[in-house]
């Protein structure tokens, strides 16, 4: 799907889904509809004429012209702070796309897919969760969900709702603290708990990575470790190196 111009955007609802994030849902008039996995840039302009530009995964996907947001703020962001605190329904944006063609999940392919999200890495994947559901593909799909809590997991309960018999295979990873009653390892996405929820390698999985940039580039290179071809991990990363 293809990209054009700036155009405006109405936010239509802002909801809080974690005590850092929010859920935004923008009406796109022309919004040529979205790839699972592609993103858009946003584009705020002060009173001053000073413009700040930021780019945002889509959590939705397929034609209509509203799109889903899940904006996690970002301390002294120039424009996550704005997005998660202040904006509110009936105000305009300007957003451009939709952007990007590597990092996106079509239905049709005959691999497995694995989805391995770091914090608001949720966002992108949590589109091809969505596609792979509604295409009756999630039993070849498994989603493992790094988080430092409970509290902190976007789409929480909406997860639980997809996963189970016949639906995504779900595994978590708190890297702070569990929910109560939880027996698994609290800490960092290691190779044991790679071996354990990935799809081996000899299933060839198309592997697809998001989240803070050290935590892609630690999952990434510990997956070639265990054997998978980097040509089928696919990456998409935000924040320093």
């Amino acid at each position: 799907m293809t990209v054009g111009g700036w155009q405006p955007a109405r936010v239509v609802e802002a909801v809080g889904v974690t005590p850092s994030a929010r859920l935004l849902r923008l009406q796109v008039p022309g919004w040529p509809g979205n790839d699972a996995g592609q993103h858009v840039d946003i584009r705020l302009t002060a009173e001053d004429g000073y413009q700040a530009v930021r780019s945002y995964s889509i959590g939705s996907y397929g034609p209509g012209e509203t799109i889903e947001l899940a904006v996690d703020e970002i301390p002294d962001g120039e424009v996550s702070p704005y997005l998660v605190r202040d904006v509110l329904p009936g105000d305009e944006l300007e957003v451009k796309g939709p952007l990007g063609g590597y990092f996106v999940w079509r239905p049709g392919g005959a691999a497995p897919v694995q989805l391995i999200a770091g914090g608001s890495g949720i966002v992108p994947l949590m589109a091809m969760v969505r596609a792979a559901t509604d295409a009756g593909a999630a039993a070849s799909v498994r989603l493992l969900y790094s988080v430092r809590t409970t509290e902190d997991a976007i789409y929480r309960d909406e997860l639980a709702r997809t996963a189970g018999d016949g639906g995504v295979g779900l595994t978590w990873r708190f890297t702070r603290a569990a929910p109560s009653g939880w027996t698994g390892h609290v800490g960092r996405v290691d190779d044991d708990l790679l071996r354990a929820a990935v799809w081996e390698p000899g299933r060839e999985p198309i592997i697809f990575v998001c989240g803070p940039t050290g935590f892609v580039e630690h999952v990434a290179d510990a997956l070639v470790g265990l054997g998978h071809p980097s040509a089928r991990i696919r990456t998409e990363r935000f924040g320093g190196a």
